[in-house]
């Protein structure tokens, strides 16, 4: 997956399935990481109002913002961006509960941001 492309192939993703793996240390098959990664940049933009690392940061903060990324992508990819819970056909049933109410959405936000605790990224408090 060297091409890889963000959504929709419109051009380079800004976290390629290599880091994901080595960097990372990540375990999703590359479909399963192509499928959520535009949904993590988006969270992790959010968080960071950023699509990409700066080129101006430091390769610390700029593995951070990747990490965060990587973090939300395994939770879209496990939980989707809907509420978390489960399903039952017959008497086949898959649960995947955390709290009521919780959305993968959520999930994804809170594991970003536990990447990115200590760089400032997140930071929107007064400052003197």
């Amino acid at each position: 997956m060297n091409g890889a492309t963000g959504a929709a192939g419109c051009g380079p993703a800004p976290v390629s399935y290599e880091f994901y793996l080595d960097g990372y240390g990540g375990a999703l098959a590359a479909e399963a990481f192509a499928e959520a990664l535009p949904a993590a940049v988006r969270c992790v933009c959010g968080l960071t109002g950023r699509r990409e690392p700066d080129p101006r940061w430091e390769e610390g903060d700029a593995d951070a913002w990747r990490r965060a990324v990587c973090a939300a992508a395994d939770a879209y990819a496990e939980y989707g961006e809907g509420r978390v819970g489960g399903f039952s056909i017959g008497s086949f049933s898959v649960t995947n509960y955390r709290d009521d109410g919780t959305t993968g959405s959520e999930v994804a936000r809170e594991a970003a941001l536990a990447e990115l605790a200590g760089t400032g990224f997140c930071f929107s408090g007064a400052r003197r």
